[in-house]
């Protein structure tokens, strides 16, 4: 397919992408009164949805029945905690793309205090939507990508990409 029959957003080539914006809300706090693990994962989501608009496979690229994107690997680090009413801004950097799928790094800020809160390392990949298994990227979406892609190669690795989980031993 070479252009999707729904409208494109403008490519944003910032590097990295720093569109996502959001607030910490009043059910994401746990018992510890910060951000709860797990709403981390859901803010990063909707960060993964700002991406995925700009390469043209967001919510019209499913509701068509034209294709999907599934996370297939996930790794998030907590580097400081966020409360309530916290503003973020969550950047994206990608790290790799191949015709089926994007590695990429989410980094969630404070948005005034502008400390480093989290981070989150997902391996995205393309599904075709009526038989749900993995399929190229559509031509459009892997324009869009090698765009991103060229315009964060030069960008650093962030420290936390590659990170194994384990006890370290002396």
């Amino acid at each position: 397919m070479k252009s999707p029959p729904y409208p494109l957003i403008e490519l944003d080539l910032s590097a990295p992408l720093d569109r996502h914006r959001a607030t910490v809300l009043p059910e994401w706090i746990d018992w510890n009164g910060h951000m709860n693990v797990g709403f981390y994962v859901v803010a990063f989501d909707k960060a993964t949805d700002t991406l995925c608009e700009q390469f043209g496979c967001s919510w019209d690229y499913t509701r068509l029945e034209i294709g999907m994107t599934f996370v297939l690997e996930a790794h998030v680090t907590y580097e400081q905690e966020v409360k309530q009413g916290d503003p973020l801004r969550i950047t994206t950097q990608i790290l790799d793309h191949d015709a089926k799928r994007l590695h990429y790094m989410h980094a969630m800020y404070h948005a005034t205090e502008g400390y480093l809160a989290a981070t989150n390392e997902l391996m995205l990949m393309n599904i075709d939507y009526p038989s749900r298994r993995s399929a190229p990227w559509p031509g459009f979406a892997m324009e869009r990508i090698e765009k991103l892609a060229a315009a964060h190669a030069g960008l650093p690795r962030p420290q936390q990409a590659g990170r194994l989980i384990g006890i370290r031993r002396k």
